[in-house]
């Protein structure tokens, strides 16, 4: 299977934050891989701005550098690397004052598209949009990229959106979360939609329950503190897994149109029920000491320097969609730091057939599965009931039907865009299909708001669970309580 690879027209995208931890790691190694793809026109520019003082070519050695380590050695060819960095220029930029803006509107090419990524903080996002439109540099047809996070609540969010509404439109205005960028998710919309297979049984009729897993084996590390004002919940579930949850649930869209997606997203968050405290369980990874470390590795507490915090680094749930398709469904999420593997997965798992006509003695059956794993190994598994090979009459056995992109594609499966790649090359396009919308994103929040506000009130502390396990044990009886199990994390 070869792969497609469309062109986008010309374009001048400025990265603010051009010299931050993001811009080096993902977006200026992303873009590289789009330009060695051929999707990138001969005239397009790359522009960074920052508040450090440097020069074009200060700034070409720190993204060539950033190539160096975090695109594959076998896409490092000397020559290919020089003409991609050719493309970049560089602006010193104050974004609350005035210096660096006549020059950065001096290098903007208003004759083809303009996009500007804010990879910068969120209390930033108003003060750049407002001088990009002060200075003529953003046209009526420019797009903005803001990243996550969108506020800390429905109050910060609706300030957010409303500071951005007052120099863009809606359909300028483009807020990535990377895990819609993920091939596996897009892939699942094509499942459901593209085939007669699954949509007829895709409801409470069919489906027993629904299991998505977010699961990190780092801890917070160095950004203890800043993770400490947000917690699993701001930080995982009212966004990544919030859209994880969303296209899971969705009904059909009219047409693959981006409002028309987003219309069916934000009817499945304004249908979430709010969530008693028995169906929650909140965590805090313990330190541990294995005999290959030479030095401890601390716990949350001492991650974040704080050792009354009662923020959460891990968070499972137990989920209800108030509708028609999915009424008495129970969605499970979990997410956590600092647990036995790093995996994320959504996991359908199907009601038992009305009738067995098979004895217990030929096999116990087990339910059918379909997994969509999203890291690592991107692909799906669907899990089926077949009969043993062999003689001796008739036993059951459960066998996955296991697809790898990497190796259902070859080449092209074991080389897939990044999100980042993607989703960028998206805002080129100008299409807003794999963004958020502002009113999805205030309905997350006011969803998501009494749930905190609730265990703040009533001085809700975390359980403490040991690292590398699979989080707090009071997650499994959330769980077992309903007669189910949690998936192992592996």
């Amino acid at each position: 299977m070869v792969s497609r690879i469309i062109p986008v027209d010309a374009f001048d995208l400025v990265i603010f934050g051009a010299t931050g931890d993001l811009a080096n790691r993902k977006i200026f190694p992303g873009l590289f891989r789009r330009f060695l793809a051929g999707q990138m026109p001969d005239d397009a520019r790359l522009i960074g701005a920052a508040r450090t003082e440097q020069s074009r070519e200060e700034f070409q050695a720190q993204i060539r550098a950033a190539i160096k380590e975090f695109v594959s050695p076998s896409k490092q060819d000397s020559a290919q690397i020089d003409a991609f960095i050719s493309r970049l220029h560089y602006v010193p930029i104050d974004a609350r004052g005035e210096a660096g803006w006549p020059e950065l509107k001096a290098l903007i090419r208003p004759e083809v598209i303009n996009a500007f990524y804010f990879s910068v903080a969120p209390a930033l996002f108003g003060d750049l949009a407002e001088r990009l439109k002060a200075y003529g540099i953003a046209g009526d047809d420019a797009r903005i990229v803001v990243e996550k996070p969108f506020g800390r609540d429905l109050a910060s969010a609706r300030a957010l959106n409303k500071s951005l509404a007052e120099h863009f439109e809606e359909h300028q205005i483009y807020r990535i979360d990377h895990y819609l960028g993920k091939e596996t998710v897009q892939n699942l919309m094509a499942v459901r939609f593209a085939n007669i297979l699954f949509e007829p049984i895709w409801n409470s009729q069919y489906i027993d329950h629904v299991q998505i897993t977010v699961a990190e084996t780092v801890g917070v590390g160095g950004r203890g503190s800043y993770y400490d004002k947000s917690g699993a919940m701001r930080d995982m579930v009212q966004n990544h897994l919030m859209q994880l949850l969303c296209m899971i649930a969705m009904e059909p869209p009219y047409h693959f149109d981006p409002d028309a997606v987003r219309d069916e997203k934000l009817k499945v968050i304004r249908a979430l029920q709010p969530v008693p405290p028995q169906d929650i369980v909140r965590g805090q990874y313990l330190g541990w000491h294995r005999e290959d470390q030479d030095t401890p590795m601390p716990g949350y507490l001492e991650d974040c320097e704080d050792p009354h915090s009662k923020t959460e680094s891990y968070i499972a749930m137990k989920v209800h969609i108030a509708n028609w398709r999915w009424k008495n469904t129970p969605f499970y999420l979990r997410t956590g730091k600092r647990l036995r593997a790093r995996t994320s997965e959504i996991a359908i798992t199907f009601k038992e057939p009305p009738h067995s006509i098979f004895d217990e003695a030929e096999g116990s059956w087990q339910p059918n599965q379909l997994v969509i794993r999203l890291q690592p190994n991107e692909g799906m598994n669907l899990k089926m009931m077949i009969k043993e090979p062999g003689p001796g009459g008739m036993r059951l056995k459960q066998v996955p039907l296991d697809m790898s992109f990497a190796q259902a594609l070859g080449e092209e499966g074991a080389d897939m865009p990044d999100a980042y790649e993607r989703l960028i090359m998206d805002v080129i396009r100008g299409n807003q299909t794999l963004f958020m919308r502002g009113d999805e994103v205030e309905a997350a929040w006011a969803w998501t708001d009494p749930i905190i506000q609730g265990w703040e009130e009533r001085g809700d502390t975390p359980r403490p669970y040991d690292s590398g396990t699979t989080g707090p044990d009071d997650a499994l009886m959330l769980m077992h309580r309903d007669g189910r199990r949690w998936r192992h994390i592996k």
